[in-house]
């Protein structure tokens, strides 16, 4: 397997004392370089006649990668390692968010109308017309992060607190990128039911729900059941945002290809709760052939061991994953690193499109497969085609919550993706730009008022 291209989140900054000779700087940046290490900024930090403190940044491929780096700095001649910082742990210390107050207190009179006693008023308007909080209140513009820790990225089943960290970065995200103001509600409980029960009494603070890390199958339960007794908007990211964002990145590509979506055979996989959404999300946009596989093979009809979700998808081929991929059009991976091989990339149809998108490490890495492959994409940052979800759920939400819609929907969520592809204009469409960058401004608008239109065209919206 290819080696993983340092990047920032295995990145360190080393703090060194370093004699100004001639040459020193340069053995260090050397033993950097020898090791694979990703040099990043040099900031001189003091300065004397005789030495200078200097810390440099680094971006490794992994912890391992990076003692690999430190130690070869730490054994330079003359050199003297004051400190290591890891940078990923350092931006998390303290929290990654805060709740901030939107008007300033600065006098009694400010006082007395932000709490008690003009706050009673405001109560009792909401008590006489409940539509009122969505105006008087913090509801209109909030969303719950709630995830019981049970599938947490793809570590596994680690608990709540330890998911707190990624629903901080989520409402970060929901901040950054949609203005809206987002809660990480990471539960003690892995129950259904108390899941269930635990979001509905906190709803009236929200104005959406937003389920995330939940394993599959509970998550479709949890997801069915809240959609069917709250009147605000429910998504499970991890099953519609993927779906949503994939099915842009395959619009485009196909494009690229000249293939059209009921024409091309499509192997799924990985059969968990992106798996299925993304399956179900492509059958909606005219796919007609994909075949599902998960750790057992093929999802197919003659097995008796299929969850009520894989049932939908099974089909009469027998075999494994690698027969499975001979003769695909579309590969699309959700599952775990390096079930790949560049020999089934090599057995599928011409022009393939791979869909790589095991996060931290890809199902194959894409140097093996780049000039095998008409299009290649991954959950990561450091390559091209990134399929990455905040290029979906912000605007979903930002659009949902604008016109108030009851829920969230398949046609919201096809249009979603439509809005997302157009962002590339053909003539900036490549095999290494199928998707628009996280970071393009326009995203949230355009996918926003997509939502909003077809929440309106279903007539789910109240405002």
């Amino acid at each position: 397997m290819a080696n993983l291209t340092p990047n920032s989140s295995f990145s360190l900054t080393l703090r060194l004392q370093i004699p100004n000779r001639v040459g020193m700087l340069a053995s260090i940046t050397q033993a950097i370089a020898t090791t694979g290490g990703n040099l990043g900024q040099i900031d001189l930090i003091e300065q004397t006649r005789k030495e200078s403190t200097r810390d440099i940044t680094v971006d490794a491929a992994s912890t391992e990668h990076a003692e690999t780096i430190v130690q070869a700095v730490k054994a330079l001649p003359d050199i003297k390692l004051l400190s290591v910082h890891d940078r990923t742990f350092n931006l998390h210390r303290g929290g990654k968010i805060s709740i901030t107050s939107r008007i300033p207190l600065r006098s009694v009179s400010d006082l007395a109308m932000a709490y008690t006693p003009g706050v009673g008023r405001i109560c009792t308007a909401i008590a006489q017309d409940p539509e009122e909080v969505y105006k008087l209140t913090i509801k209109q513009n909030t969303v719950a992060i709630v995830t019981d820790g049970s599938a947490v990225l793809g570590l596994g089943n680690l608990g709540p607190a330890a998911a707190l960290p990624v629903m901080e970065g989520k409402a970060m995200l929901f901040k950054e990128f949609a203005g809206l103001d987002a809660f990480p509600i990471c539960l003690a409980t892995q129950d259904t039911e108390e899941i269930i029960q635990t979001v509905k009494n906190i709803a009236p603070v929200f104005g959406g729900v937003n389920l995330e890390d939940i394993a599959a199958p509970r998550c479709f339960e949890i997801e069915r059941r809240l959609r069917q007794e709250l009147d605000i908007p429910v998504f499970h990211d991890d099953q519609h945002g993927t779906a949503i964002v994939t099915l842009a990145a395959l619009f485009n590509s196909l494009k690229l290809v000249h293939k059209s979506m009921a024409e091309i055979r499509i192997v799924i996989n990985g059969a968990g709760a992106a798996g299925v959404a993304i399956a179900r999300l492509l059958r909606k946009a005219g796919a007609e052939k994909i075949w599902m596989c998960d750790s057992k093979g093929i999802i197919s009809t003659s097995r008796t061991d299929l969850t009520e979700e894989k049932l939908e998808f099974a089909v009469k081929a027998q075999g494994t994953l690698a027969g499975a991929m001979q003769g695909a059009d579309v590969f699309i991976g959700v599952s775990a690193p390096g079930v790949l091989t560049p020999e089934m990339v090599q057995s599928m149809a011409k022009d393939p499109i791979v869909f790589a998108m095991a996060n931290p490490i890809p199902e194959i890495q894409p140097e093996l497969i780049s000039k095998d492959v008409a299009v290649i994409a991954t959950g990561r940052s450091d390559y091209p085609n990134q399929i990455n979800n905040v290029l979906a759920f912000p605007g979903v939400f930002r659009g949902a919550l604008d016109c108030r819609a009851q829920t969230i929907t398949t046609t919201m969520y096809l249009e979603a993706a439509n809005a997302i592809a157009s962002l590339v204009k053909p003539s900036d469409l490549n095999r290494e730009h199928i998707i628009p960058s996280v970071f393009d401004e326009r995203v949230v608008t355009a996918v926003a008022a997509a939502v909003q239109q077809a929440a309106r065209q279903e007539g789910i919206a109240r405002n």
